[in-house]
C-alpha cells in the first residue's frame, strides 16, 4: 500500500516487522516475512536509503527503525512537493501548448489550415458551433464545466436539443457534480433521457469541450480565459486522442437523474476530488472551475475537509488522507 512512496511490497513488510519488534534480526525477519536472508538485507538497504531504518547491520549490531510519524511524513512531504511541481509543469506545458496552437492558426490565417481553425472571441465561436450543430449527423459530445445553468438557458436550448434528437444524432453531455441537487438540470436530464440523449456528471472536469461526429473537437484556446476564443481542430489524431479522453470520464461518470451511490468513507466524492486537486498543486480558483463551483464553495468545502480529518493545515489533511487511505 506504500509503493507510492518508494516502499516495495517486502521493503513494506520488513519495515512492519521492525516496527513492531525493534531488535528483531534479519533472520528473524526472514522467517516472519518469508523471504531470503539477502532479500531481507536488499529490502533493509531499500529503507536505509528512504531514511526509514538508520544503520545497516553491523558486528550483528540491529539497526534503528524511524518512527512512521518523522519517516513517512518526510516522504509524503518529498512526494507532495514533486507533485506539486510535476503540476505546474504540465500547467505551463497546457498554457504553452494553448497558445501554441493559437498563434499557429493565427499565423495562417482563419480557416486557411485543414486541421486548425481559430475562434477569436466569444460571439465567433458562438457563431461557429451554431454551424457544427447544425451539420452533425451522428454523435454530439460535449463536456460542460462551470455552474449551473438557468432554467431559461436550459429551456432555450431544448428547441436545437430536440431536433438534434429527432434526426437520430446521439446526444452524450458531462457535467461536474455540482449540477446535482438543481431541480432544473434534473427535469432537463429527463427531458432529454426521454428522448434518447445522456446525461452523466463526474466531481470534475478538465476543460469545456464538444466533438462532433468524432470528426472534429472544439476546445478552448485558453481554458482559464474563455473570453479568448476556442481553437476547432479536425486532424484525425487529436480528435481521437480527445475521443479516448471523453470516453475514459463518461465511463467514470454517474448518470445525472439517478443518485449517486452511498460512500461509506469519511469524505464524499467531491471533497475526495477536491483534496486530489489540491494535492496537485492547484490553486482554490482552478479547483473551483473544474468542480463548476465557486471559489468560495471550493474554501468551504476545504474547510470541510480539514474538519472531518482533524487536521489544523492542508497539509496534515494530506498526510491524514494517505494514512487514511482515502486518495
Amino acid at each position: 500500500m506504500l509503493e507510492t512512496l518508494g516502499l516495495d511490497p517486502l521493503a513494506e513488510a520488513t519495515y512492519q516487522v521492525m516496527l513492531g519488534e525493534p531488535e528483531i534480526d534479519v533472520a528473524g525477519i526472514a522467517r516472519r516475512t518469508g523471504a531470503a536472508p539477502d532479500e531481507v538485507r536488499a529490502a533493509m538497504d531499500r529503507l536505509a536509503a528512504l531514511s526509514l531504518l538508520r544503520g545497516p547491520f553491523e558486528n550483528g549490531a540491529p539497526a534503528r527503525v524511524v518512527s512512521p510519524e518523522y519517516g513517512l511524513e518526510a516522504l509524503l512531504a518529498q512526494q507532495q512537493a514533486e507533485l506539486v511541481e510535476r503540476q505546474h509543469r504540465i500547467e505551463q506545458s497546457r498554457a504553452a501548448a494553448a497558445a501554441l496552437i493559437a498563434k499557429f492558426a493565427q499565423s495562417h490565417g482563419l480557416g486557411s489550415h485543414p486541421h486548425v481553425e481559430h475562434l477569436d472571441g466569444v460571439e465567433a465561436v458562438r457563431a461557429r458551433l451554431t454551424e457544427l450543430v447544425e451539420d452533425v449527423t451522428e454523435e454530439l459530445a460535449a463536456f460542460s464545466p462551470g455552474r449551473v445553468q438557468t432554467e431559461e438557458n436550459l429551456n432555450a436550448a431544448r428547441p436545437l436539443d430536440e431536433k438534434l434528437l429527432a434526426r437520430g444524432v446521439r446526444m452524450r453531455t458531462l457535467y461536474a457534480d455540482s449540477v446535482r441537487g438543481h431541480q432544473p438540470s434534473a427535469a432537463y436530464a429527463a427531458w432529454l433521457g426521454a428522448r434518447g440523449g445522456q446525461t452523466r456528471t463526474v466531481a470534475a472536469l478538465p476543460l469545456r469541450m464538444v466533438i462532433f461526429d468524432r470528426r472534429s473537437a472544439l476546445v478552448p484556446a485558453n481554458p482559464e480565459r474563455s473570453d479568448e476564443g476556442a481553437v476547432l481542430l479536425h486532424g484525425p489524431g487529436t480528435v481521437t486522442a480527445l475521443c479516448a479522453l471523453f470516453e475514459h470520464v463518461w465511463a467514470t461518470g454517474m448518470p445525472l437523474i439517478e443518485s449517486l451511490p452511498t460512500e461509506d468513507s469519511l469524505l464524499g466524492r467531491q471533497e475526495r476530488e477536491v483534496l486530489r486537486l489540491l494535492a496537485q498543486g492547484l490553486t482554490d480558483e482552478a479547483v473551483a472551475q473544474r468542480l463548476g463551483v465557486s471559489v468560495r464553495t471550493t474554501r468551504r468545502i476545504t474547510a470541510k475537509i480539514m474538519d472531518v480529518l482533524g487536521a489544523k493545515s492542508r497539509f496534515q489533511a494530506g498526510l491524514r488522507a494517505a494514512e487514511l487511505r482515502i486518495l
